[in-house]
């Protein structure tokens, strides 16, 4: 069988332009050349197609629409081979995006915002999860109100994250603190559970459904839901400005399996929880204080019904997140030649929810 066969037209004939025309001597060195060639063009291909997608999560409920489309093989649904990866903190995620080591990924987009105001090209292409962020002190403590954290100990995310900027510039400035008023541990969701456990800090500015299950297996109450009295869109969907011009369809079929992850989620809520609550509590049941062993999916269902996921960024997100931004500039989190405002708008790429609709 001739090798032209398995080409295409074009192909052939650029092969046949390198035979040097039909003589038997030109064409047996074509051959020792376009061998190699091809073989190397095939493992190429080979080598491209068989890469994974690869996805950054944190393990928080922010997270879940990420989660859930993995689990779901929704992303399969959709044709991709994704590779779920887990960060510890949104800042270590965007690193990752930034570095190329990431598609996309679930976070903040308040790293995206600090890290392009210093060059890196990033975009916030679809929306996840509004912002829940509840404050629960331990009942021991006598705190009762935001401004009663002074002089306290409080564990929350690290320095610069969504979280971090929220909690500093909203949740305290609105209760007459400074940050200087309390003492605040950078750490993750989990380790921030422990440490209200085992009274390392005596409060802790918590994502579901760590503040949910903080609640159940320790003396801890809530007393400020900021989704409540500040919504805002904390979590997004971020890539960089490479990979957008080069895997475009890629990352839109991502996007597509998140929406159908949503939808689920919001729907749904106790199948989306059988998909995602071992991410979450390692054992079939979790012990509580007052209801004894209580299944994981009971408790990341409920989990689910307190937050509101999103796939699109609505005008009102968007000025929300220009308020976060201002907050960022006002603090020197982010620096922008001259001084000038920095805009949000400038890493805000809303072309997929335009065409889906949303």
């Amino acid at each position: 069988m001739k090798l032209s066969h398995f080409l295409t037209p074009d192909r052939s004939k650029a092969i046949t332009a390198l035979r040097g025309g039909s003589k038997p001597q030109a064409r047996r060195g074509g051959f020792r050349f376009l061998i190699p060639l091809v073989a190397a063009l095939t493992l190429a291909s080979q080598v491209q197609a068989a890469e994974p997608f690869k996805v950054g999560y944190i393990r928080v409920m922010d997270d879940a629409q990420a989660i859930a489309a993995y689990e779901g093989k929704f992303y399969e649904k959709q044709g991709l081979d994704v590779q779920l990866v887990e960060f510890k903190s949104g800042t270590d995620l965007i690193k990752a995006i930034v570095g190329g080591q990431l598609d996309t990924g679930v976070l903040g987009f308040t790293n995206a915002a600090s890290w392009s105001s210093r060059g890196a090209d990033l975009k916030v292409v679809g929306g996840a999860q509004r912002g829940y962020h509840a404050l629960v002190v331990r009942e021991d403590t006598g705190i009762e109100n935001v401004a009663d954290l002074k002089g306290h100990t409080l564990a929350s995310q690290k320095e610069g994250s969504t979280a971090d900027t929220v909690l500093r510039g909203v949740v305290l400035k609105d209760a007459g603190l400074a940050p200087e008023d309390v003492t605040i541990m950078g750490v993750s969701p989990q380790v921030a559970v422990q440490s209200l456990v085992g009274k390392r800090v005596d409060a802790a500015f918590l994502f579901e459904p760590q503040a949910s299950i903080a609640q159940l297996i320790a003396p801890v109450k809530q007393i400020y839901e900021i989704g409540a009295v500040w919504p805002f869109p904390c979590m997004v969907t971020i890539t960089s400005g490479e990979t957008l011009k080069n895997k475009k369809e890629l990352v839109w079929k991502s996007l597509d399996a998140q929406l159908e992850a949503i939808e689920l989620l919001q729907n749904k809520p106790d199948e989306a929880a059988k998909l995602i609550a071992g991410y979450f509590i390692s054992e079939p049941t979790l012990k509580t204080l007052k209801h004894g062993e209580v299944p994981r999916e009971q408790v990341i269902s409920q989990a689910i019904k307190t937050q509101t996921f999103n796939a699109a960024l609505t005008p009102e997100d968007l000025s929300r997140m220009q308020e976060v931004a201002d907050i960022m500039q006002a603090r020197g989190a982010l620096k922008t030649e001259d001084g000038k405002p920095y805009e949000v708008k400038s890493i805000v790429d809303l072309d997929w929810q335009q065409a889906r609709k949303l």
